[in-house]
Protein backbone atom coordinates (compact mmCIF):
# COMPACT_ATOMS: atom_id res chain seq x y z
CA UNK A 1 0.00 0.00 0.00
CA UNK A 2 2.80 2.39 0.92
CA UNK A 3 4.61 1.58 -2.33
CA UNK A 4 1.52 2.54 -4.33
CA UNK A 5 1.25 5.85 -2.46
CA UNK A 6 4.93 6.59 -3.11
CA UNK A 7 4.41 5.84 -6.78
CA UNK A 8 1.42 8.17 -6.95
CA UNK A 9 3.37 10.92 -5.25
CA UNK A 10 6.24 10.52 -7.77
CA UNK A 11 4.02 10.86 -10.84
CA UNK A 12 3.21 14.57 -10.44
CA UNK A 13 6.86 15.22 -9.64
CA UNK A 14 7.91 13.53 -12.89
CA UNK A 15 5.40 15.64 -14.78
CA UNK A 16 6.73 18.79 -13.17
CA UNK A 17 10.32 17.84 -14.05
CA UNK A 18 9.30 17.15 -17.63
CA UNK A 19 7.52 20.49 -17.93
CA UNK A 20 10.44 22.28 -16.32
CA UNK A 21 12.87 20.69 -18.79
CA UNK A 22 10.63 21.67 -21.70
CA UNK A 23 10.39 25.23 -20.39
CA UNK A 24 14.18 25.51 -20.03
CA UNK A 25 14.71 24.11 -23.53
CA UNK A 26 12.23 26.56 -25.09
CA UNK A 27 13.71 29.46 -23.15
CA UNK A 28 17.23 28.54 -24.27
CA UNK A 29 16.02 28.25 -27.87
CA UNK A 30 14.42 31.71 -27.65
CA UNK A 31 17.47 33.31 -26.07
CA UNK A 32 19.96 31.76 -28.51
CA UNK A 33 17.83 31.53 -31.64
CA UNK A 34 20.47 33.16 -33.84
CA UNK A 35 23.13 30.72 -32.66
CA UNK A 36 20.87 27.78 -33.51
CA UNK A 37 20.04 29.42 -36.83
CA UNK A 38 23.75 29.53 -37.67
CA UNK A 39 23.92 25.83 -36.82
CA UNK A 40 21.22 24.88 -39.34
CA UNK A 41 23.44 24.98 -42.50
CA UNK A 42 26.10 22.83 -40.81
CA UNK A 43 23.58 20.23 -39.67
CA UNK A 44 21.90 20.29 -43.09
CA UNK A 45 25.27 19.78 -44.82
CA UNK A 46 26.10 16.68 -42.79
CA UNK A 47 22.59 15.29 -43.09
CA UNK A 48 22.46 15.73 -46.88
CA UNK A 49 26.00 14.71 -47.81
CA UNK A 50 26.93 12.24 -45.05
CA UNK A 51 23.81 10.60 -43.61
CA UNK A 52 21.28 10.51 -46.46
CA UNK A 53 23.75 8.73 -48.82
CA UNK A 54 23.98 5.86 -46.31
CA UNK A 55 20.63 4.76 -47.72
CA UNK A 56 22.35 4.05 -51.05
CA UNK A 57 24.86 1.63 -49.55
CA UNK A 58 22.42 -1.19 -50.26
CA UNK A 59 23.59 -1.21 -53.88
CA UNK A 60 26.83 -2.77 -52.62
CA UNK A 61 24.77 -5.92 -52.04
CA UNK A 62 22.85 -5.74 -55.32
CA UNK A 63 23.48 -5.94 -59.04
CA UNK A 64 22.41 -2.35 -59.44
CA UNK A 65 20.85 -1.23 -62.71
CA UNK A 66 19.86 2.36 -63.35
CA UNK A 67 16.94 1.19 -65.45
CA UNK A 68 15.50 -1.04 -62.73
CA UNK A 69 16.24 1.28 -59.85
CA UNK A 70 17.63 0.58 -56.40
CA UNK A 71 14.78 -1.56 -55.06
CA UNK A 72 14.10 -3.61 -58.20
CA UNK A 73 17.76 -4.52 -58.82
CA UNK A 74 18.71 -8.14 -58.11
CA UNK A 75 20.12 -8.99 -54.68
CA UNK A 76 23.56 -10.64 -54.85
CA UNK A 77 24.62 -10.52 -51.19
CA UNK A 78 28.37 -10.33 -50.65
CA UNK A 79 29.27 -11.37 -54.19
CA UNK A 80 30.97 -8.04 -54.99
CA UNK A 81 33.08 -8.26 -51.85
CA UNK A 82 34.18 -11.77 -52.76
CA UNK A 83 35.06 -10.68 -56.29
CA UNK A 84 37.19 -7.85 -54.90
CA UNK A 85 38.97 -10.04 -52.35
CA UNK A 86 39.76 -12.66 -55.01
CA UNK A 87 40.92 -10.17 -57.65
CA UNK A 88 44.59 -9.96 -58.59
CA UNK A 89 44.78 -6.23 -57.74
CA UNK A 90 43.33 -6.53 -54.20
CA UNK A 91 46.66 -6.87 -52.41
CA UNK A 92 48.27 -4.17 -54.53
CA UNK A 93 45.52 -1.69 -53.69
CA UNK A 94 45.56 -2.57 -50.00
CA UNK A 95 49.37 -2.39 -49.82
CA UNK A 96 49.57 0.97 -51.61
CA UNK A 97 46.79 2.51 -49.51
CA UNK A 98 48.27 1.35 -46.22
CA UNK A 99 51.84 2.29 -47.12
CA UNK A 100 50.93 5.82 -48.20
CA UNK A 101 48.85 6.28 -45.05
CA UNK A 102 51.62 4.83 -42.87
CA UNK A 103 54.24 7.15 -44.36
CA UNK A 104 51.88 10.10 -43.86
CA UNK A 105 51.45 9.09 -40.23
CA UNK A 106 55.16 8.40 -39.69
CA UNK A 107 56.55 11.56 -41.30
CA UNK A 108 53.64 13.98 -41.70
CA UNK A 109 52.07 13.76 -38.24
CA UNK A 110 55.25 14.56 -36.23
CA UNK A 111 56.25 17.30 -38.69
CA UNK A 112 53.53 19.67 -37.44
CA UNK A 113 54.48 18.99 -33.82
CA UNK A 114 58.16 19.67 -34.51
CA UNK A 115 57.37 22.90 -36.36
CA UNK A 116 55.11 24.06 -33.51
CA UNK A 117 57.85 23.34 -30.97
CA UNK A 118 60.39 25.28 -33.02
CA UNK A 119 58.03 28.23 -33.49
CA UNK A 120 57.25 28.24 -29.78
CA UNK A 121 60.96 28.63 -29.00
CA UNK A 122 61.40 31.66 -31.27
CA UNK A 123 61.82 34.88 -29.31
CA UNK A 124 61.55 37.28 -32.25
CA UNK A 125 57.86 37.98 -32.94
CA UNK A 126 58.68 39.28 -36.44
CA UNK A 127 60.55 36.12 -37.44
CA UNK A 128 57.85 33.95 -35.91
CA UNK A 129 55.07 35.68 -37.88
CA UNK A 130 57.10 35.47 -41.09
CA UNK A 131 57.74 31.72 -40.68
CA UNK A 132 54.09 31.12 -39.82
CA UNK A 133 52.89 33.00 -42.89
CA UNK A 134 55.26 31.14 -45.20
CA UNK A 135 54.38 27.70 -43.79
CA UNK A 136 50.61 28.33 -43.64
CA UNK A 137 50.37 29.63 -47.21
CA UNK A 138 50.53 26.30 -49.14
CA UNK A 139 47.47 25.01 -47.25
CA UNK A 140 45.27 27.62 -48.95
CA UNK A 141 46.43 26.69 -52.46
CA UNK A 142 44.07 24.41 -54.38
CA UNK A 143 45.07 20.76 -54.77
CA UNK A 144 44.70 21.19 -58.52
CA UNK A 145 47.20 24.05 -58.53
CA UNK A 146 49.57 22.16 -56.21
CA UNK A 147 49.44 19.12 -58.49
CA UNK A 148 49.99 21.29 -61.56
CA UNK A 149 53.04 22.86 -59.94
CA UNK A 150 54.42 19.41 -59.09
CA UNK A 151 53.88 18.20 -62.65
CA UNK A 152 55.67 21.25 -64.06
CA UNK A 153 58.57 21.06 -61.60
CA UNK A 154 59.05 17.29 -61.95
CA UNK A 155 58.84 16.99 -65.73
CA UNK A 156 61.84 15.99 -67.83
CA UNK A 157 62.42 19.66 -68.61
CA UNK A 158 61.19 20.89 -65.23
CA UNK A 159 62.94 22.82 -62.48
CA UNK A 160 64.25 19.83 -60.52
CA UNK A 161 65.77 18.16 -63.57
CA UNK A 162 67.40 21.45 -64.59
CA UNK A 163 69.00 21.56 -61.14
CA UNK A 164 70.15 17.93 -61.47
CA UNK A 165 71.67 18.60 -64.89
CA UNK A 166 73.43 21.67 -63.45
CA UNK A 167 74.97 19.38 -60.82
CA UNK A 168 76.11 16.91 -63.48
CA UNK A 169 73.40 14.32 -62.70
CA UNK A 170 71.27 12.63 -65.33
CA UNK A 171 67.64 13.84 -65.46
CA UNK A 172 65.06 11.62 -63.78
CA UNK A 173 61.52 10.81 -64.97
CA UNK A 174 59.99 11.47 -61.54
CA UNK A 175 56.36 11.12 -62.62
CA UNK A 176 56.89 8.05 -64.79
CA UNK A 177 58.90 5.92 -62.38
CA UNK A 178 56.75 4.18 -59.79
CA UNK A 179 59.54 4.19 -57.20
CA UNK A 180 59.36 7.96 -56.86
CA UNK A 181 55.61 8.35 -56.38
CA UNK A 182 55.37 7.73 -52.63
CA UNK A 183 58.23 10.13 -51.91
CA UNK A 184 56.66 12.84 -54.06
CA UNK A 185 53.18 12.35 -52.60
CA UNK A 186 54.19 12.27 -48.92
CA UNK A 187 56.77 15.07 -49.08
CA UNK A 188 54.42 17.40 -50.99
CA UNK A 189 51.66 16.72 -48.44
CA UNK A 190 54.02 17.60 -45.60
CA UNK A 191 55.00 20.84 -47.34
CA UNK A 192 51.37 21.72 -47.95
CA UNK A 193 49.95 20.92 -44.48
CA UNK A 194 52.77 21.19 -41.93
CA UNK A 195 52.15 24.87 -41.17
CA UNK A 196 48.39 24.56 -40.91
CA UNK A 197 48.68 21.49 -38.70
CA UNK A 198 50.95 23.32 -36.26
CA UNK A 199 48.27 25.89 -35.38
CA UNK A 200 46.39 23.69 -32.95
CA UNK A 201 49.62 22.65 -31.19
CA UNK A 202 50.67 26.29 -30.80
CA UNK A 203 47.25 26.98 -29.32
CA UNK A 204 47.70 24.10 -26.86
CA UNK A 205 51.15 25.40 -25.91
CA UNK A 206 49.75 28.85 -25.14
CA UNK A 207 47.47 27.31 -22.49
CA UNK A 208 50.40 25.80 -20.52
CA UNK A 209 50.94 27.57 -17.19
CA UNK A 210 53.96 29.90 -17.54
CA UNK A 211 54.83 29.38 -13.88
CA UNK A 212 55.97 25.87 -14.78
CA UNK A 213 58.64 27.31 -17.08
CA UNK A 214 59.70 29.83 -14.43
CA UNK A 215 60.06 27.08 -11.83
CA UNK A 216 62.06 24.96 -14.30
CA UNK A 217 64.42 27.88 -14.99
CA UNK A 218 64.96 28.39 -11.29
CA UNK A 219 65.86 24.70 -10.99
CA UNK A 220 68.40 25.10 -13.79
CA UNK A 221 66.51 23.22 -16.50
CA UNK A 222 67.77 23.88 -20.01
CA UNK A 223 65.51 24.77 -22.96
CA UNK A 224 65.58 21.16 -24.16
CA UNK A 225 64.56 19.85 -20.76
CA UNK A 226 61.71 22.37 -20.60
CA UNK A 227 60.48 21.15 -23.97
CA UNK A 228 60.60 17.48 -23.02
CA UNK A 229 59.32 17.81 -19.45
CA UNK A 230 56.80 20.68 -19.73
CA UNK A 231 55.82 21.50 -23.32
CA UNK A 232 55.41 17.98 -24.69
CA UNK A 233 53.46 16.65 -21.66
CA UNK A 234 51.32 19.81 -21.79
CA UNK A 235 50.21 19.22 -25.39
CA UNK A 236 50.07 15.43 -25.14
CA UNK A 237 46.24 15.25 -24.79
CA UNK A 238 45.91 17.27 -28.00
CA UNK A 239 48.47 15.05 -29.75
CA UNK A 240 46.60 11.89 -28.72
CA UNK A 241 43.21 13.19 -29.90
CA UNK A 242 44.61 14.24 -33.28
CA UNK A 243 46.45 10.93 -33.59
CA UNK A 244 43.23 9.00 -32.98
CA UNK A 245 41.44 11.09 -35.60
CA UNK A 246 44.21 10.54 -38.13
CA UNK A 247 44.19 6.80 -37.49
CA UNK A 248 40.43 6.92 -38.04
CA UNK A 249 41.16 8.30 -41.53
CA UNK A 250 44.05 5.91 -42.11
CA UNK A 251 42.62 4.43 -45.32
CA UNK A 252 41.37 7.75 -46.65
CA UNK A 253 44.47 8.88 -48.51
CA UNK A 254 44.30 11.97 -50.72
CA UNK A 255 42.47 10.41 -53.66
CA UNK A 256 42.03 13.70 -55.54
CA UNK A 257 45.74 14.46 -55.49
CA UNK A 258 46.67 10.93 -56.54
CA UNK A 259 44.26 11.14 -59.47
CA UNK A 260 45.99 14.33 -60.62
CA UNK A 261 49.51 12.92 -60.26
CA UNK A 262 49.44 9.24 -61.15
CA UNK A 263 49.36 7.51 -64.52
CA UNK A 264 49.36 3.95 -65.83
CA UNK A 265 53.13 3.63 -65.39
CA UNK A 266 52.93 4.35 -61.65
CA UNK A 267 49.93 2.15 -60.79
CA UNK A 268 52.24 -0.30 -59.05
CA UNK A 269 52.83 2.15 -56.18
CA UNK A 270 50.23 4.89 -56.75
CA UNK A 271 46.95 3.04 -57.30
CA UNK A 272 44.94 3.04 -54.05
CA UNK A 273 41.44 1.93 -53.09
CA UNK A 274 40.04 5.44 -53.57
CA UNK A 275 41.33 5.78 -57.14
CA UNK A 276 40.14 2.25 -57.94
CA UNK A 277 36.64 3.14 -56.70
CA UNK A 278 36.70 6.23 -58.94
CA UNK A 279 37.69 4.27 -62.03
CA UNK A 280 35.17 1.47 -61.42
CA UNK A 281 32.30 3.67 -60.32
CA UNK A 282 32.62 6.83 -62.42
CA UNK A 283 34.56 5.78 -65.51
CA UNK A 284 33.22 2.22 -65.90
CA UNK A 285 29.78 2.84 -64.30
CA UNK A 286 30.12 -0.32 -62.19
CA UNK A 287 28.26 1.25 -59.28
CA UNK A 288 27.57 -1.83 -57.16
CA UNK A 289 31.13 -3.10 -57.29
CA UNK A 290 32.65 0.30 -56.49
CA UNK A 291 30.16 0.81 -53.64
CA UNK A 292 31.22 -2.53 -52.14
CA UNK A 293 34.91 -1.61 -52.37
CA UNK A 294 34.26 1.82 -50.85
CA UNK A 295 32.23 0.26 -48.02
CA UNK A 296 35.07 -2.14 -47.28
CA UNK A 297 37.47 0.80 -47.07
CA UNK A 298 35.14 2.70 -44.71
CA UNK A 299 34.73 -0.34 -42.45
CA UNK A 300 38.51 -0.57 -42.02
CA UNK A 301 38.63 3.12 -41.04
CA UNK A 302 35.76 2.59 -38.60
CA UNK A 303 37.50 -0.39 -37.01
CA UNK A 304 40.84 1.44 -36.71
CA UNK A 305 39.12 4.42 -35.07
CA UNK A 306 37.57 2.22 -32.39
CA UNK A 307 40.83 0.33 -31.81
CA UNK A 308 42.85 3.55 -31.48
CA UNK A 309 40.33 5.01 -29.05
CA UNK A 310 40.25 1.77 -27.01
CA UNK A 311 44.06 1.66 -26.78
CA UNK A 312 44.18 5.32 -25.76
CA UNK A 313 41.51 4.76 -23.13
CA UNK A 314 43.52 1.92 -21.55
CA UNK A 315 46.92 3.63 -21.72
CA UNK A 316 45.97 7.22 -20.89
CA UNK A 317 43.13 9.44 -19.68
CA UNK A 318 42.63 10.98 -23.13
CA UNK A 319 40.04 9.54 -25.52
CA UNK A 320 37.32 10.59 -27.94
CA UNK A 321 34.55 8.83 -26.01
Amino acid sequence: MSMMLDKKRSLPQAGVDKNAFRYRALRDLAMNKYVYLMLVPVVAYYLIFYYVPIYGLQIAFKDYSMGLGMWASDWVGIQHFQDFFNSYYFWRLLRNTMLLSFYELLFGFPASIILALLLNELRSALVKRAVQTITYMPHFISIVIISGMLVDFLNRDGLFNHLLVGLGIEPVAFLSESGWFRTIFVSSNIWQNVGWGSIIYLSAMSSIDSSLYEAAKMDGASRWKQVFHITLPGIMPTVIILLILQIGNFMAVGTEKILLLYNSTTYETADVIGTFVYRKGILEANFSYSAAVGLFNSLINFTLLFLANAISRKTSDTRLW
